[in-house]
């Protein structure tokens, strides 16, 4: 690596690391981004994994946060090429009979669906849409902050902070309504009796209503291309193939940002932190992963609810109570039999997704943590359920466990695909307790991937307000670079 100094170094070039390249070069510092791989992306990547032409998100696919975003929603984004698409739905969630509950973009026609439920929707969703732009500034940042609408926050956080399960058996009293939001919840990866599983469905939830569900044409690597050529024309490099294993690799800098969990920070960094902070990022917790397939189809998928082809996103796993056992198992470290799984049918909306004719199909689910259990057979019972004559669609598929998650991206830890777990006390203390948990205890080194707030999803928030700490001490410490020995 050459010797030449850099305002800011900036390691990983996941959503957050090109987020905070982005904002520094913002301010005219010279940045420098190294990453591992052959492309940029972290999660946001495409690649060809089954047959030719037919093109798979490698790890997300749908992206509600990135269009919310607000750092990104203040970036010419379009300019470099990114193209959003809205399926005409952006979820569904079929159930038995043909029936299936629909998250629409519009809350009145969400709400028409549910019937005697209507109208408790309505007064659930509706005061945080109007909303909404207020609370995702508060909540797309740490918890622990002086907030700017405290009043709006504490009512939000009087149902976000309830367990999803309890929030819906309390709110709702039929099965559509009541399992869609479990559906949304379970995005967090919590058993739904946890507290503070309330706040994932509420979310995404809102985030439908707000902006929609929406997918990039052309993959997931569309966001981290257009990230990369932004940060190029603001004057910051992007080296690939360059995997760094200590901070000793690292040419000088001011600050030094890394786009890594605690497990990667403590290899990178561990003999230069103080043993206190080393102890709590040992403590930090990983949750659990997942196995995922990619599916090549000869058709699109015959689901019996018409509706679900209208749909984005389909969750698979029948009533609050399936879902919600379902999940449970998952944390109790169990392998489920009937698991929940998430769906996106990208194709049916990107025709240059796949072949002409042909159609492609992105599904995974929630397994323990480094779980080496093969779910295809799982997963594809749970789509024909909802979808029969699905297996004779299949033209050719992929599947990544957890080890091939965490081999193809280290940040994975035994295939989590979240930076960690997200339970109330990691919300709060992500990756440790502290007003700026972006600053570590050495001067200029900084966290800036999803184990800090807000937490996982492709919105680069994490990475905006680490480089945001970063401003602040640079302006304090002036001229003096960090120190790589």
């Amino acid at each position: 690596m050459s010797q030449l100094s850099y305002d800011a170094v900036v390691v990983g070039s996941g959503p957050n690391g090109l987020a905070a390249g982005i904002r520094l070069a913002q301010e005219r510092l010279s940045v420098l981004v190294l990453e591992a791989s052959q492309t940029v992306g972290g999660g946001t990547r495409s690649a060809e994994l089954t047959l030719p032409g037919f093109v798979h998100d490698v790890c997300s696919a749908i992206h509600p946060m990135a269009l919310g975003s607000p750092f990104f929603r203040q970036l010419p984004l379009e300019k470099y090429g990114l193209k959003w698409i809205q399926p005409p739905l952006p979820l569904a969630h079929p159930l038995e009979a043909g029936q299936a509950a629909l998250l629409h973009k519009s809350i009145t026609a969400t709400a028409a669906d549910f019937g005697r439920d209507q109208q408790a929707y309505l007064d659930l969703m509706n005061p945080l849409l109007e909303n909404w732009e207020k609370l995702a500034v508060e909540f797309l940042q740490p918890l622990i902050h002086w907030p700017s609408h405290p009043l709006l926050l504490g009512r939000f956080g009087l149902q976000a902070l309830r367990s999803a399960a309890a929030l819906a058996r309390r709110r709702f009293h039929q099965e559509p309504s009541r399992a869609l939001f479990a559906g949304l919840a379970a995005h967090s990866f919590l058993s739904l009796e946890q507290p503070a599983s309330a706040a994932f469905g509420l979310v995404l939830g809102l985030m439908g209503h707000a902006v929609g569900w929406p997918l990039p044409h052309g993959g997931a690597q569309q966001i981290a291309n257009a990230l990369a050529a932004h940060l190029r024309s603001l004057g910051g490099e992007i080296v690939l193939g360059s995997r760094v294993e200590t901070l000793s690799q690292l040419p000088l800098a001011r600050a030094v940002l890394l786009d890594v969990t605690p497990r990667q920070l403590l290899r990178i960094a561990g003999d230069r932190l103080p043993a206190s902070y080393r102890r709590r990022l040992e403590r930090y917790r990983y949750g659990p992963g997942v196995f995922k397939i990619d599916y090549a189809l000869s058709d699109p998928i015959p689901w019996k609810a018409k509706a679900c082809s209208s749909a984005g996103t389909v969750h698979l796993g029948g009533t609050l109570d399936e879902v919600s056992a379902a999940e449970r198992e998952v944390c109790a470290g169990q392998i489920p039999e009937k698991p929940f799984v998430l769906l996106a049918q990208p194709s049916h909306f990107d025709n240059s997704r796949a072949p002409a004719g042909k159609q492609i199909a992105w599904a995974y689910c929630h397994v323990p943590n480094n779980s080496t259990v093969d779910m295809t057979a799982r997963i594809e019972a749970q789509i024909e359920r909802f979808a029969p004559g699905f297996r004779e669609l299949i033209l050719a598929r992929h599947t990544i466990n957890c080890a091939d998650f965490e081999r193809g991206n280290p940040n994975l830890i035994g295939g989590d695909i979240n930076g960690g777990t997200a339970d109330l006390w990691q919300l709060l203390a992500r990756p440790v307790f502290s007003r700026c948990p972006y600053r570590t205890p050495v001067p200029g080194l900084y966290l800036c991937s999803s184990s800090t707030p807000p937490g996982g999803g492709v919105h680069g928030m994490c990475g905006f307000h680490a480089a945001e700490a970063a401003l602040r001490d640079l302006k304090t410490i002036g001229d003096k670079s960090f120190q790589r020995r």
